[in-house]
């Protein structure tokens, strides 16, 4: 009795090689959503903590136009927060706009996050992601 051996068609391994790129492909849209929702989280946690710190810092005494207008000062004199230039950007990298807000308040805003918020049709006053 003979053997015959089997080897693989060049059609099966075009097959194979179309089912790989078909999973990384659905695999690699899956992972662009949630890298973009951590960039969010990050940024909104960010903001909360920069705002924080430096009303603290206004609460010590510090005059609130000084503290808006060189905010890594007084991150760094806090000693609450351990890498104060990853902290002073969002989550794309960009540097947030810091301002003062009424007499007693602080904004620290984020253009891509201002995008964002558009495109959902949120305002400041109706965030709901803390």
């Amino acid at each position: 009795m003979k053997i015959k051996k089997r080897f693989m068609t060049l059609l099966e391994i075009m097959i194979v090689i179309l089912l790989i790129g078909i999973i990384t492909s659905v695999v690699g849209y899956n992972m662009k959503g949630s890298l973009e929702k951590g960039k969010i989280f990050k940024t909104r946690q960010a903001q909360s903590q920069v705002k924080d710190l430096l009303l603290l810092e206004v609460a010590k005494g510090e005059d609130i136009d000084v503290v808006v207008n060189d905010p890594r000062k007084y991150l760094e004199k806090s000693n609450l927060a351990k890498n104060v230039e990853s902290l002073l950007k969002d989550g794309w990298n960009e540097p947030f706009m810091i301002t003062k807000k009424g007499s007693f308040d602080i904004s620290v805003r984020s253009k891509k996050i201002e995008q964002i918020d558009k495109k959902n049709n949120r305002n400041e006053d109706n965030q709901d992601y803390f």
